[in-house]
């Protein structure tokens, strides 16, 4: 009774993921360590105490037999604890000792049988399969017997990826069990695999089989078979209007209340397939309604809505659905990682668009004839004034009922003791801020005009507020914030915040441009949007973009043109580009498609390659000037942000801390949604404020010391010269494993370094190391550092500052 009751409420907390081939077994297997003498459930714990306590107490071993017929039936009870109790290897040994000690008990199949279940939990599929057909073909098993075995067996055959083999066992097993539980799941399961094979009319003749069985197998294999008929529905030839009535069918029967997550989610993918776009939303959000317990579920609707919104070009409801959509995933997994490379991607998107939206709105405004923009704000005007009149009548109503409540609560007495005599309702209650309806009005007014803004000073900055760019410049918030009663209804205010500067207009066309640019790279490369990417470049050209963005657009189109097989636009875009710009790189790609093949010396990723090797060789004032050459040459290509990072860093390099913070500042301002202004940020933050500490620590606490030989304005083979002889000299010394290193200081300023002193004493007087003869060699002057100090020198370049300490 005990196991039973266990094995119940296993069942019970089991899950089953229906997007998935279920297990033959409803068993939880957890990666939990179980201690000796601890057990994950009480029932299995107690029925194996009693069948322990059964055997020590009756087993009558006599002459090496077992007298007693019930002790077989203990130690199969004994395993079958241990087995749902997920202790396998103990499980296995009771069912060994059945075999081994009574061979010729009644039950000596049922202990064969779980043998190889546990074998299989164990993962020795193969040892479970080679048993379990030697059992089946040496005995003649029947009845549920017969089922178990063979349903086990059909689970080591999916284990090992035999799935035609599985299904033969699964028609053994469903005709031969006495459960009618049982026999559901495994129909089901055969379904499940037929469809994995593509085999979809006989996975529906399974589904049939189940959906028959009706009230005698748990409702939910009949409802999952439903659904996986529908999944299996032909949308070219079958008859729509019958699958949507067996869909509505399903919908309104009270008893698949429970499960109508599922099938509104069904109803969403059929109405999607239709091309019903609103209903599907409809009814994905039915869904996620219903809070379903299946997390896959709800991480499917939410997917769907986010791609449906992503394709309405609503990104930020795109980018909310991906987030929900993370959060019913498995962290890190494949799906999730999936999503999450999608969600970052759009936060490039929604930038740029909101970029783009903005600009346009502002550039139609400009380019209104006169008249047109008095009756556009007209227009406008009488929105405003009907919303006005609008907001009126709701205060009015909750200032009545306010007075209505107050009103009511003296009347029945609830506040008597508070309220005047002469019944006046007291005027505390009248005021705003003790009226839960008026304060949740304004809350909502508040957000409206506002948004969402944290409690600080400044808060009605315009920076720190979301723009709307949903209809045009004048959506702006502080347009209306800061206008009078008379501004705010006429029409001359809002036409003077249109720009009319020349170079403010060219900024704000020239912002547009970059951002329909970005958004064409990004759908192309990141999305394989095509179609979306292609009319971002189109539009683009037409807007008499700068030239540095005419080129890459055209052979960005070309590609685009090329991978949506429309051949004759492919081809005007190759000629455009080979007639009028011969001498660019895109050319000779287009005019030589084999060599592209190859690594191209002069594409910019290899050209970035070779500038930054000479970053490490610490040529900087040549990488400096390389990277500036490259910024220029590469404008608008993904591969200039790179470019200015490794500039910033070498300038950090050659002239301190103080270039470096304004490179880094730079990047994360103008390159804000790439990575790498991303990392420039995270340097600013993280990185930057602890590279401030100016101050030279005490040379007693250090235990790492360098000796600095100068050279001022000395040119490279000098140098070199004397590394060369300086290291043939340390061969010489003794106990000191030392070596040297060239370190840049500053643009006419280079250091020959020794490192491996570990005594402040020793390093300064490291002229005495040095024998008579390796003295005459190295005459030039040196000084001493502790390792920390050298690199405050280093990051701050406050040479002479540390130099004049150390002369004090």
């Amino acid at each position: 009774m005990a196991l039973e009751q266990g094995r119940n409420s296993l069942n019970d907390s089991y899950q089953d993921n229906y997007w998935d081939i279920l297990p033959i077994e409803r068993m939880q297997i957890s990666d939990e360590v179980i201690l000796p003498g601890q057990s994950k459930n009480e029932n299995f714990n107690r029925a194996e105490e009693k069948a322990v306590k059964a055997i020590q107490k009756h087993s009558m071993n006599i002459d090496g037999k077992e007298k007693n017929p019930q002790i077989d039936e203990a130690y199969l009870l004994l395993g079958k604890a241990r087995y749902f109790d997920q202790r396998f290897v103990p499980a296995l040994e009771a069912f060994n000792y059945i075999l081994y000690k009574y061979p010729a008990s009644d039950k000596i199949n049922q202990a064969k049988i779980w043998r190889e279940k546990t074998n299989i939990r164990l993962d020795n599929d193969e040892l479970a399969i080679k048993n379990l057909k030697r059992l089946l073909d040496q005995e003649e098993l029947k009845d549920q017997d017969l089922a178990d075995a063979t349903s086990m067996l059909a689970q080591a055959y999916l284990n090992t990826k035999s799935v035609d083999s599985a299904i033969t066992q699964l028609e053994i097993a469903a005709n031969a069990t006495k459960s009618n539980d049982e026999r559901g799941r495994y129909r089901f399961i055969q379904g499940q695999l037929y469809n994995t094979l593509g085999y979809k009319d006989s996975a529906n003749i399974a589904f049939d089989k189940v959906i028959e069985l009706n009230r005698k197998t748990p409702r939910i294999y009949m409802i999952s078979a439903q659904l996986e008929k529908i999944k299996n529905f032909d949308y070219e030839h079958g008859d729509k209007l019958a699958c949507l009535e067996l869909l509505t069918d399903l919908e309104e029967d009270r008893e698949n209340r429970p499960f109508l997550d599922k099938i509104y989610y069904q109803i969403g993918a059929y109405h999607l397939k239709n091309n019903s776009e609103k209903l599907a939303i409809k009814y994905f959000n039915k869904s996620l309604r219903e809070r379903s317990q299946d997390k896959e579920l709800k991480a499917r609707d939410y997917q769907i809505l986010g791609d449906i919104s992503f394709d309405n070009s609503e990104y930020k409801e795109a980018g909310a659905y991906y987030d929900s959509t993370m959060n019913n995933l498995a962290l890190n997994s494949k799906p999730y990682r999936i999503i999450k490379r999608k969600r970052d991607n759009l936060e490039d998107v929604i930038y740029y668009e909101g970029v783009a939206q903005v600009n346009d709105s502002i550039l139609r405004l400009v380019n209104m004839p006169e008249q047109d923009k008095v009756a556009y704000f007209e227009s406008l005007i009488e929105t405003l004034k009907a919303k006005a009149e609008e907001e009126k009548e709701k205060q009015e109503k909750a200032l009545n009922n306010n007075g209505l409540i107050t009103v009511n609560n003296s009347a029945t007495g609830a506040s008597n003791a508070m309220a005047p005599r002469g019944g006046m309702p007291n005027r505390a209650n009248t005021f705003y801020f003790y009226n839960p309806t008026t304060v949740a009005y304004g809350k909502n007014e508040f957000v409206k005009i506002w948004g969402d803004r944290p409690l600080e000073d400044n808060w009605r900055w315009s920076n720190k507020g979301n723009s709307n760019a949903n209809n045009d410049l004048l959506n702006s918030n502080e347009v209306f914030a800061n206008a009078t009663e008379d501004e705010l209804y006429n029409p001359q205010y809002y036409i003077s915040k249109i720009p009319t500067d020349k170079k403010e207009i060219d900024s704000i066309t020239k912002d547009r441009n970059f951002a329909y640019y970005q958004l064409g790279l990004i759908y192309k490369e990141k999305f394989k949007e095509y179609e979306l990417a292609k009319s971002k470049f189109e539009t683009l050209l037409k807007s008499n973009p700068e030239d540095r963005l005419i080129l890459p657009s055209k052979y960005n189109l070309y590609k685009i043109y090329t991978e949506l097989g429309q051949a004759d636009e492919a081809l005007i875009a190759k000629n455009d580009i080979i007639s009028n710009f011969p001498d660019s790189r895109y050319a000779a790609i287009l005019n030589n498609p084999e060599s592209a093949v190859l690594e191209d010396k002069n594409s910019p990723e290899n050209i970035y390659e070779n500038v930054y090797n000479k970053q490490e060789n610490q040529k900087y004032a040549e990488v400096i000037s390389e990277c500036d050459t490259y910024i220029n040459a590469f404008d608008g290509e993904p591969i200039v942000p790179k470019f200015e990072l490794l500039k910033a860093t070498v300038s950090g390099r050659l002239y301190g801390l103080e270039a470096y913070s304004k490179a880094i500042n730079y990047i994360a301002v103008t390159y804000a949604n790439t990575p790498e202004g991303k990392q420039a940020q995270d340097i600013e933050t993280n990185v930057l404020p602890k590279l401030q500490n100016q101050e030279f620590v005490s040379d007693s606490l250090a235990n790492n010391y360098k000796v600095i030989f100068q050279f001022d304005n000395a040119d490279a083979a000098t140098i070199s010269k004397f590394q060369e002889t300086l290291d043939e000299v340390l061969k010489n010394i003794k106990y000191y494993n030392l070596s040297t290193s060239v370190d840049v200081y500053g643009p006419n300023t280079t250091f020959v370094v020794v490192h491996g002193l570990k005594n402040a004493q020793v390093a300064k007087t490291f002229n005495q190391l040095l024998t008579k003869e390796d003295q005459k060699k190295i005459k030039n002057p040196y000084f001493t550092i502790s390792s920390p100090n050298y690199q405050i020198i280093q990051i701050h370049k406050n040479l002479e500052a540390y130099l004049s300490m150390d002369s004090n």
